[in-house]
């Protein structure tokens, strides 16, 4: 196959219909696309600390989940809320009974499900920001059920409401990331997302260690009072936060997006306003012509199809990789003898570890890019739980391979927070069209999330000692799941690396390898040449030009 490509004859005849004064939106395009991928990572910085500071406070919010998270599969053995909520045993003790930790622990997966539907309609209809404000203030309301549940019903229906805007926080941050930042900074902040989501743990599991021995209902009403720090900050954050310049072109709403750009960047020329503004005209008459409209089923239609089913894919991946299994390192550790206590504190150290491989993602990604560092990813994971179940085969006795075991789950979470975890956020944001970055989004975090329902019932059953009772040799099964994920990551994963939003658009029209798309060269400027711009200016096709000296 030929290593360039261009947009197709039809989509370039229909953007000179759609576009007024098309040649000088073309060059003005053009310039613009020159501009973001010669800038470098130092450049970004320096001229868009703003739209980090935005993406970085609107991300902020996933800490709330991954804190509730770990909060409440520690709570289940947890004394004070064994007795609040559980039944009483024959010896006096009380426990939390299977069934209702499968329903606590999916009842907030089943809230995320309805809030990301939600989100998929409401963000592309009212935009990220009134979405995001609308959602912090229902987390507001629903954090006051779980801190004054009496019952365990109850605490479902908080876990559920919760879920909700929860949902609306997975897909709505990656997005939002994905539309106010360049291409150089592009990376940096999707894969923050994943940041967030370990920190949160981080926390949660420093809170717990805090709590365990408080003698009363404080020591899980506490932590759940914690989730109240969050909210209130994000949400004054978001009433002055920017809209996504995309939505408000997508919206016909150009000279907004002007003033977005301008907030966004710092003292930017007229000439640089007008360019980017011209390259998120020109992206989106070109989606315009490869797909109409922006409803669900346009997702799987022609090429979008191929865009939803790797979005889904790579995403469905963190769950199928086998990363239900990392969270039992301490499992293995306490088998070996450590204690309880200490094993708990391990935990810690596993969710630091984790946080420290997004902050090396960030590095790796510059110079492999998301590709290979994914599917490099899945290899090493793969060779390390062949080794995890090899060993579930040596007696439990034997501390020895307890600990190795262990020991391996917390390398496992290394190189699953350093590759996978965090570039999954990137592919699933760079890969979807700007028309459905929205849907496409939501849909690839609804397969992960029922995914995840499944694996929360199948890994008690798996390590049970009255089910299966595998042990480690259910690394076997998780290494069986990630050889089928990286199979297909190498046939149907590509390299968006440096690409603009236009330059997919094009290697997806023009159905380019997944395994070529890093070495094609694209033109999505076909036959406009470098023809001088006509009398007319960008402002007579947007509408006057505000002053923008002041704007901040």
């Amino acid at each position: 196959m030929d290593n360039k490509v261009q947009a197709d004859q039809a989509v370039v005849d229909n953007l000179h219909h759609e576009l007024e004064h098309y040649s000088e939106v073309v060059n003005s395009a053009r310039a613009a696309t020159q501009n973001e991928k010669q800038m470098t990572l130092r450049e970004g910085l320096r001229r868009y600390p703003k739209a980090i500071a935005w993406s970085v406070l609107l991300s902020t919010a996933l800490i709330m989940e991954g804190f509730d998270v770990v909060l409440l599969s520690n709570f289940y053995a947890l004394p004070q809320f064994q007795e609040k909520y559980g039944v009483q045993l024959a010896d006096g003790s009380y426990t939390i009974t299977a069934a209702w930790q499968a329903g606590l622990s999916n009842g907030a997966n089943v809230g995320e499900i309805i809030g990301l539907v939600i989100n998929g309609w409401a963000s592309e209809r009212f935009g990220y920001r009134k979405t995001m404000i609308a959602a912090m203030s229902l987390m507001i309301v629903f954090i006051f059920i779980p801190f004054f549940s009496n019952s365990i019903v109850t605490l479902l229906v908080g876990e559920i409401l919760q879920g909700i805007p929860w949902g609306v926080f997975q897909t709505l941050t990656t997005a939002y990331a994905a539309e106010v930042t360049p291409v150089a900074l592009r990376p940096y902040l999707t894969a923050y997302v994943n940041l967030c989501w370990v920190l949160g743990q981080v926390i949660a599991s420093g809170v717990l260690r805090g709590v365990l021995d408080w003698d009363s209902q404080w020591a899980f009403r506490v932590p759940f009072a914690l989730q109240w720090v969050w909210p209130l900050p994000i949400l004054i954050g978001c009433i002055f936060a920017p809209e996504s310049p995309w939505w408000l072109v997508r919206h016909e709403r150009h000279e907004d997006a002007r003033h977005v750009i301008c907030r966004l960047n710092t003292n930017p020329t007229d000439d640089e306003v007008d360019d980017a503004l011209a390259l998120m005209v020109h992206t989106n008459a070109i989606e315009k012509s490869l797909a109409e409209g922006t409803s669900w089923a346009q997702c799987f239609r022609g090429v979008d199809r191929r865009r939803t089913e790797i979005a889904v894919g790579v995403w469905s991946i963190q769950n199928l990789c086998g990363s239900a299994f990392m969270g039992y390192s301490t499992f293995f550790l306490e088998q070996a003898g450590m204690a309880a206590s200490n094993a708990f504190t391990m935990s810690i150290a596993q969710y630091a570890i984790g946080a420290c491989g997004t902050v090396t993602s960030w590095l790796l990604m510059r110079h492999v890019g998301r590709r290979k560092l994914y599917v490099g990813g899945l290899c090493a994971m793969l060779t390390l739980l062949v080794v995890i179940g090899c060993m579930g085969f040596i007696s439990q006795s034997n501390t020895g391979a307890q600990w190795a075991i262990g020991g391996m789950l917390l390398g496992y979470t290394a190189i699953y927070d350093a590759t996978v975890g965090p570039v999954c956020y990137c592919l699933v944001a760079e890969i979807s069209s700007t028309r459905l970055r929205a849907k496409t989004v939501v849909i690839a975090r609804i397969v992960y999330n029922i995914v995840g329902i499944v694996n929360a019932v199948i890994m008690p059953y798996f390590l049970n000692t009255t089910k299966l009772n595998w042990g480690a040799k259910t690394g076997l099964f998780w290494a069986g799941m990630c050889a089928v994920c990286l199979v297909w990551c190498f046939f149907r994963v590509p390299e968006p690396k440096g690409r603009t939003y236009g330059e997919l658009d094009v290697l997806f029209e023009n159905r380019v390898s997944a395994r070529k798309f890093a070495q094609t060269e694209v033109d999505q400027f076909a036959d406009a040449g470098a023809a001088s711009p006509p009398q007319a200016t960008l402002d007579e096709k947007y509408g006057a030009k505000a002053d923008i000296a002041h704007i901040e």
